[in-house]
């Protein structure tokens, strides 16, 4: 089902003899998910019915035997039908989780991912090894997971956030408000690194870029191809346009023993480390890996 058709079904309960509880309703929902091609369709339908109960997850078998009252089980099909048109769980509940963040999720940004919590856990443990005080550039913030992410746990006194979509700067400061950090942030329309001034100088800078390559289109989930943003997502025929345009560009918006560090795709940690080698312009170059073993993360260190 496509975007355009969301919405356009309905969820049919079946009417049974008894009112729904919690756990006949969503072993039920769960099997009707799945055969939508969702997967963890229980698990979605947990998450759903506890949104729109106003209690935690594991808290719904604590009343697992209370009927839903009607206004409760219409709302709950209203959730229901979007997840089974393949919107993603995270923009139907709105928040998504992140390290210590709460973060307003809309499908105006891409949905912060697991990995690239490990992106910032490297940039902290970088300037827990360095001398401070920082400041930080996030090119493509997005929802501003990174950026803010910094800002809260690490010794930033301030960061910029970049992003060619206006949308996903409005997203970003509605997080800055949310998380008291607006005054140490700014936010900046335009692609890349073009943003920055030219005298602009920085402690780090990091990047989760679209690495996506063109031709892994066919091979996404509708939850990603047909929701999220595409312009977060792909990064031309191999996925590494941007990625090498930051290698290029990014020494010269670092201070001398600045890091740059960058989130990259299955296969291309290899191609960039060569590139930034290439440039003569960065030592210390490293690959760390995500929880899943993958070459995930690629950071320089700016030579003097």
């Amino acid at each position: 089902m496509t975007r355009q058709e969301a919405g356009r079904g309905e969820a049919h309960l079946p009417a049974p003899g008894e009112a729904w509880t919690p756990i006949r309703l969503t072993r039920w929902c769960g099997e009707y998910l799945a055969k939508k091609g969702v997967e963890n369709g229980r698990l979605d339908a947990e998450l759903l019915l506890a949104d729109v109960l106003d209690v935690a997850r594991l808290d719904l078998y604590l009343q697992f035997d209370r009927p839903l009252r009607p206004a409760e089980l219409e709302a709950f099909k209203t959730l229901l039908r979007r997840r089974a048109a393949r919107e993603p769980l995270q923009y139907i509940l709105g928040k998504t989780p992140f390290r210590e963040l709460d973060l307003k999720t809309d499908s105006r940004a891409l949905i912060p991912r697991p990995e690239t919590e490990v992106l910032v856990e490297e940039v902290l443990a970088w300037t827990g090894r360095s001398v401070g005080p920082f400041t930080g550039a996030d090119i493509g913030t997005g929802s501003g997971a990174i950026v803010l992410s910094l800002l809260k746990e690490g010794p930033f006194e301030k960061a910029i956030g970049t992003d060619p979509s206006r949308d996903a700067l409005d997203l970003a400061a509605e997080n800055a408000r949310g998380h008291g950090l607006e005054r140490r942030v700014e936010f900046r329309n335009g692609p890349g690194l073009e943003p920055l001034e030219s005298e602009e100088r920085f402690s780090v800078i990091v990047s989760n870029p679209p690495y996506i390559p063109e031709g892994e289109r066919g091979s996404l989930q509708p939850e990603i191809l047909e929701w999220e943003p595409g312009g977060a997502l792909f990064g031309g025929p191999d996925g590494l346009a941007v990625l090498l345009d930051l290698v290029t560009g990014a020494r010269d918006h670092l201070l001398p023993g600045g890091l740059l560090a960058m989130e990259v795709g299955d296969g291309q940690a290899g191609t960039v480390v060569q590139a930034m080698k290439g440039t003569k312009k960065f030592c210390e170059i490293t690959i760390r890996p995500d929880l899943a073993g993958r070459e995930r993360v690629v950071m320089g260190v700016a030579s003097e």
